[in-house]
């Protein structure tokens, strides 16, 4: 029984959705001072953590050919043959019609309709279409991977705010240099499943290229924040320091030590995310009060 629930849970590709709902959570705490509302806090937190989870178990079903012939996926629950198609289709839409649910009901609309075009963005335009379509898949279907603050925020207050969309624009500049070193270091995955990433159509020296390119990109759009008075200074130093730090991997990635540097990369990348998040939280409580709290207690009154 244990095993089972186990494999049900990898489904849900659990590292990757807890980096997704941390994101959402900080958006939430961004959005009002203080602490958010408990209901929109609990219950957000658990609808969109159910629709992550329902999005990556639909990318499993879709994608059990590629997940046999990758060494990175091979182990996967459906790749493995120790879950069938059939368990995996109705766990996914069980996960997205209670996600759903506890959205629509216990949260607002908003969240609920951007949380299911979050997930069908994922699940059926990137993974069944944009992943074997085009090189550029990570760059177009890279919105439903950054929606996840802007679902935070109007969880709490029920509407669209110009600072959560912000957020969504950093996570994403960042998915192209996060993925795309990954990619690098599973070119040859990839090339075995037949899926155009970009190291496999444009060759590996490009794609470092590009990955420099958005690094720098990113860095320019996280100070968006600061210069739009989202944050302050403590956001600032910490965004100028961890941009330095993901430019310096981007730069010795044009010419790595060895095969195996552009898998640290993607690693710092990772760290990167959720270290930046954190500034903006620990900005939004200690240094400067966000601006606009005033249209926030507007919504939630």
């Amino acid at each position: 029984m244990t095993r089972a629930l186990g494999q049900y849970f990898q489904l849900t590709k659990p590292r990757v959705v807890a980096l997704l709902v941390f994101c959402a959570v900080i958006g939430m705490f961004l959005a009002v001072p203080g602490i958010p509302p408990w209901r929109a806090l609990v219950f957000g937190t658990l609808g969109i953590w159910l629709a992550s989870g329902s999005a990556a178990a639909f990318n499993h079903l879709i994608d059990e050919r590629i997940d046999k012939l990758m060494v990175r996926t091979a182990r996967r629950p459906l790749a493995t043959g120790n879950l069938k198609p059939r368990q995996v289709l109705v766990f996914a839409i069980v996960l997205g019609i209670v996600s759903m649910l506890v959205l629509a009901l216990l949260v607002n609309g908003l969240t609920a309709w951007l949380t299911f075009a979050g997930l069908i963005g994922y699940a059926l335009v990137y993974t069944a279409y944009l992943k074997r379509a085009t090189p550029q898949n990570i760059v177009i279907g890279g919105l439903a991977g950054a929606i996840p603050p802007v679902l935070g925020w109007t969880a709490v207050t029920g509407a669209l705010h110009p600072f959560a969309l912000q957020l969504c624009l950093i996570i994403f500049v960042w998915t192209p240099p996060h993925f795309w070193a990954l990619a690098i270091f599973r070119r040859d995955d990839y090339a075995r499943a037949g899926v155009p990433m970009l190291p496999v159509t444009h060759g590996v020296a490009y794609t470092r290229w590009q990955v420099l390119f958005y690094t720098v990109l990113l860095v320019l759009v996280t100070l968006l924040p600061a210069l739009t008075g989202m944050s302050g200074w403590l956001y600032l130093g910490g965004a100028v320091g961890l941009g330095a730090g993901f430019l310096y991997y981007a730069i010795r990635l044009l010419n790595p030590p060895d095969d195996f540097f552009a898998m640290r990369v993607f690693k710092y990348s990772v760290i990167y995310l959720m270290a930046l998040f954190a500034f903006l939280l620990a900005d939004h409580w200690l240094a400067q009060p966000l601006v606009g709290q005033g249209l926030a207690f507007q919504r939630l009154g």
